[in-house]
C-alpha cells in the first residue's frame, strides 16, 4: 500500500488507542478490535491489518507487564511455561502464514471468536479463589483482590490441556496477529483454575513474546507497514494506560461480559464476510 496519509496514519492512531484500551481491559492483546477495522474499515488486506496489529501485541504487552509488575497478578512461572509451547506455535505461522487463503484467515477468526465467546458465558458467574490461607501449589499464585479487598489464592488445573492451547494459540496469533490471549484468557479461567484478572495480566506478558516469533518473518514477507504500525502502537500504548486503570476497578463478571459481547460481534462480522 502506497498511499499512506497523514489522515491514514492518525486514524490509525485513533484505533490503536482503542485496541490498546481492550488489550490491557481484557488481555487480549488489542487485535481483536484493530485487526477488524484495519480491513473491514480502511480495506487493508487481511495479512497486511494482521501484521500491523501484531506489533501493537508487543507494545500492549510490554506496557501492561511494566504496570502490573508489582501487583502479584503475573504468574511469572506458569507463564514462561505456557510461552515455549506459544512460541512454537507462532514461529510455525509466520512460516505458513503466506500460504493460507485469505477466506480461511476468514473463517478460522469467526470460528475461534464464536467458540471462546460461547465458553465465556459458561463462565460468567464462576471465580476460581480459594480459602485464604490453602497452599497455591508449584505454578499457582496470590494476589490482593481490590474489588473483593482480599487476598486471592489459587492452583493451576489441567496444565496438559494449558500447553496444547497455548500452542493453538501461537498459531491463532501469528495468522491472525490478535494475539494469542484471546484463547488462553479463557481456557486459563473457565478449566485451568487461573482467576480472571491473574489469567489477563499472564496473558498480557506472553502475548508480547509469541509476536515477536512472528513479526520478523511477515516483515521479510513484506506485509509489514512500518509507519502504519508505528501510528497504531502510539495509539496502543495511550489506550493501554486507560485499560489498565480500568480493569483494576472493574467487576470480574462486567470484563467477562464486555469480552463475550466484542468476540460475538466480530465473529458475526468474519462468519459473513467469509460466506
Amino acid at each position: 500500500m502506497s498511499d499512506i496519509t497523514p489522515a491514514l496514519v492518525a486514524i490509525v492512531a485513533a484505533a490503536g488507542v482503542v485496541a490498546g484500551g481492550m488489550g490491557a481491559l481484557l488481555g487480549l492483546g488489542g487485535g481483536v478490535f484493530l485487526v477488524p477495522f484495519l480491513n473491514l474499515g480502511l480495506g487493508l488486506d487481511f495479512k497486511v491489518a494482521a501484521a500491523v496489529s501484531l506489533v501493537t501485541v508487543i507494545a500492549t504487552s510490554s506496557a501492561v507487564s511494566a504496570r502490573v509488575a508489582g501487583r502479584q497478578l503475573i504468574n511469572l512461572r506458569l507463564g514462561m511455561l505456557l510461552e515455549v509451547a506459544s512460541a512454537a506455535g507462532g514461529l510455525g505461522a509466520g512460516i505458513t502464514f503466506h500460504y493460507v487463503s485469505e477466506r480461511t484467515l476468514f473463517t478460522i477468526f469467526a470460528s475461534v471468536t464464536a467458540a471462546i465467546a460461547v465458553l465465556m458465558l459458561t463462565r460468567l458467574d464462576r471465580r476460581n479463589i480459594l480459602d485464604p490461607g490453602a497452599a497455591p501449589g508449584r505454578l499457582g499464585g496470590r494476589f490482593h483482590d481490590e474489588e473483593s479487598g482480599g487476598d486471592v489464592v489459587y492452583q493451576v488445573k489441567r496444565l496438559p490441556l494449558a500447553l496444547v492451547v497455548s500452542f493453538i494459540a501461537g498459531n491463532v496469533s501469528g495468522f491472525l496477529g490478535i494475539g494469542g490471549g484471546i484463547l488462553k484468557v479463557p481456557v486459563l479461567n473457565a478449566w485451568c483454575g487461573v482467576p480472571m484478572r491473574a489469567a489477563a495480566a499472564t496473558s498480557g506478558l506472553m502475548i508480547g513474546v509469541t509476536a515477536v516469533a512472528s513479526v520478523p518473518i511477515q516483515y521479510a514477507d513484506g506485509y509489514l507497514r512500518p509507519p502504519l504500525a508505528a501510528a497504531a502502537v502510539l495509539g496502543v500504548l495511550l489506550g493501554s494506560t486507560a485499560g489498565f486503570w480500568f480493569s483494576m476497578r472493574a467487576r470480574a463478571r462486567w470484563l467477562k461480559l464486555l469480552m463475550i459481547l466484542v468476540l460475538t460481534a466480530v465473529s458475526v462480522v468474519y462468519f459473513i464476510k467469509a460466506s
